[in-house]
């Protein structure tokens, strides 16, 4: 089963400063048949306008990954934490027993992020903070896995049964990934138009995937994916 959910239909808000599309149920968004996709909860495409960003504010017993697209995200929290995550790379919160952070675009340029919730399995986990790069060659002709609960993923950590992945693909490329029995995936083009085992997805369209044991990837023309692997 593929749904693709097209960038048209999701929810979104315009704050001004922030311009956020949600392809589940989020804030002042409610869509009883969008309130997730598994241990999946969120998964924002947001647009950060430049000198503005998020104040502090809590989390508590969430994996929240950022995936920065363009610009630069600049995070500060309350275990002390700070660092400057550009595009290309990723940072992962774990906010385990409670966490306040703040994430600012400081450039003079906008910034767009995918900000992508899951559901933790360790509740009650001390909170913790991590970044690291990603560069987008190394994705080149397949997945890259930038965040991953799994022993042996060389990616930032989470605590959840849950990976994370990127590509890039040139036009006419192909990759596949298996999909093991129970298990759901979320796939987002950032740019670009793929087909997914013979379904078209439009660049920013949202595709909730299950009950197929193998994804075939093809690029109608040069993309840029991220993915959710998750229970």
């Amino acid at each position: 089963m593929i749904d693709i959910r097209p960038f048209n239909t999701l929810g979104g808000a315009d704050h001004g400063w922030l311009r956020a599309r949600h392809h589940f149920s989020f804030a002042n968004y409610h869509d009883p048949a969008r309130l997730g996709w598994g241990r999946l909860r969120v998964w924002n495409d947001d647009e950060i306008a430049a000198k503005s960003g998020f104040p502090p504010h809590p989390h508590a017993d969430m994996e929240i990954i950022t995936d920065v697209r363009t610009g630069a995200i600049t995070h500060q929290d309350s275990m002390g934490n700070q660092g400057r995550t550009v595009a290309g790379d990723v940072q992962v919160m774990s906010a385990g027993t409670g966490v306040r952070h703040a994430e600012y675009n400081l450039e003079d340029e906008l910034t767009t992020i995918f900000q992508i919730w899951i559901e933790t399995d360790r509740p009650g986990a001390q909170p913790s903070w991590g970044a690291r790069p990603f560069p987008r060659a190394d994705r080149s002709g397949r997945f890259q896995v930038l965040a991953s609960g799994r022993e042996g993923d060389d990616a930032l950590p989470i605590n959840a049964d849950a990976r994370i992945l990127g590509a890039t693909l040139n036009a006419g490329e192909t990759i596949r990934y298996p999909l093991a029995e129970g298990r759901r995936a979320y796939l987002v083009p950032a740019v670009g138009k793929v087909a997914v085992n013979g379904v078209a997805l439009n660049a920013r369209d949202g595709a909730a995937i299950r009950d197929e044991a193998e994804l075939v990837i093809t690029a109608e023309a040069d993309a840029e994916l991220v993915m959710v692997d998750s229970l």
